[in-house]
């Protein structure tokens, strides 16, 4: 299947948006797709080889799961590649646009179980809520 491609533009600097991103503390505040969600830990260890663990559960409790994946490379305040638990590849790219602006692209490989719609819209209320979370805090 064909890497699913998300994109934001974020006006912060990019280095600043590679904290947010990474930061375990950060991460809990925005990873989840929606408001009924809520990501209550996270655990990254960003380095090639390192491991990262987000918990994502429903806030009623009636459903979680655990999202993690190992790195393979990582260029401070550029780019991510990891693979996930079943070896689907994700790369993440932080596009300096300016002082003030930075670009995060998402690509990734769609799993088999979900609609690729469905997958690109979850993936992309993620990032917007991590857009949202960056540019308030």
């Amino acid at each position: 299947m064909e890497p699913i491609k998300i994109d934001i533009t974020i006006l912060e600097p990019v280095q600043k948006v590679w904290d947010y991103y990474n930061g375990p503390k950060h991460i809990t505040k925005w990873n989840f797709a929606h408001e009924s969600w809520q990501c209550p830990s996270a655990e990254n260890d960003l380095r090639v080889g390192g491991k990262f663990k987000s918990r994502m559960e429903a806030k009623d409790g009636s459903f979680g799961f655990d999202f993690e994946g190992i790195y393979d490379e990582v260029i401070p305040n550029e780019r991510i590649k990891y693979h996930l638990e079943d070896g689907r590849n994700v790369d993440i790219v932080f596009d300096k646009i300016d002082e003030n602006t930075t670009k995060v692209k998402i690509n990734f490989e769609p799993e088999k179980q979900n609609s690729v719609e469905m997958q690109r819209d979850g993936w992309y209320a993620i990032l917007n809520n991590f857009h949202k979370y960056v540019e308030n805090n």
